[in-house]
């Protein structure tokens, strides 16, 4: 699937883009709402054109101005907000005159540097601590599994920026998560790992399969929920 190029549409009086995208693959018309940043994704077959495809659009405000309404709050990255790190809110705090990059103290992320580079060098820190936090429960778990079920090894651990799933297991072993993941509560992060070091036994969700997820991380069955319920929250943070 390939962008085709932004349009817009107007909800309400105001301008809504419209990011459009062709696939090949597509037997029909369909449109979602970005959870973090609001655009409308419009995804069109090669046989149907831009303007069928805008009416299409149109047609379906209603729908979308109620997921429009439903979206939480955004929480932009910039000095004396706040965010969540590891389920504990932390206030942003911009120290131009400091050298020391970004570090986490007394309940506050501080972040060198000129303000330009705050949004950039924030998400940089939190990926590597998502990838750190990630890695050190990734690794037992899969060694603990290969010796207990006959798992299969460990491959990369990889980050992304997923909006429809929180982690995948490849049939190579390798893993990878959203990074968002390091603004939940520890349970629910060592909950995602646990999930996606289980496919590493069973690659579906089978009764086999969520044994092991309990097993790994008990009380699965709570975080699966917290994850739906704060699922939209997290990807509207910055």
């Amino acid at each position: 699937m390939k962008e085709d190029g932004d349009l817009s549409v107007g909800i309400d009086g105001r301008d809504v883009p419209v990011r459009l995208r062709r696939s090949r693959q597509a037997r029909s018309m369909s449109i979602r709402l970005d959870p973090q940043d609001g655009v409308v994704l419009l995804v069109l077959p090669d046989f149907v054109s831009i303007a069928q495809g805008m009416v299409f659009v149109c047609s379906k405000a209603d729908w979308l101005r109620q997921r429009m309404e439903a979206l939480p709050p955004s929480r932009p990255f910039h000095p004396g907000g706040s965010i969540p790190y590891l389920g504990s809110e932390h206030r942003l705090v911009h120290r131009p005159d400091a050298r020391r990059g970004v570090w986490r103290e007394d309940g506050a992320i501080f972040v060198s540097g000129g303000e330009a580079y705050f949004q950039r060098r924030l998400t940089d820190w939190l990926k590597a601590g998502a990838l750190a936090e990630i890695t050190r429960r990734a690794q037992p778990m899969a060694q603990c599994l290969q010796s207990e079920l006959g798992g299969r090894a460990l491959g990369r651990v990889t980050l992304r920026d997923t909006r429809s799933r929180w982690g995948s297991c490849s049939s190579r072993g390798d893993l990878s998560f959203s990074w968002r993941l390091i603004l939940t509560p520890p349970d629910v992060l060592n909950y995602v790992v646990a999930h996606e070091a289980a496919h590493l036994v069973e690659m579906n969700h089978s009764p086999a399969f969520w044994r092991i997820v309990e097993k790994l991380a008990p009380g699965a069955r709570l975080f699966r929920v917290w994850l739906k319920r704060h699922g939209a929250e997290l990807h509207r943070i910055g």
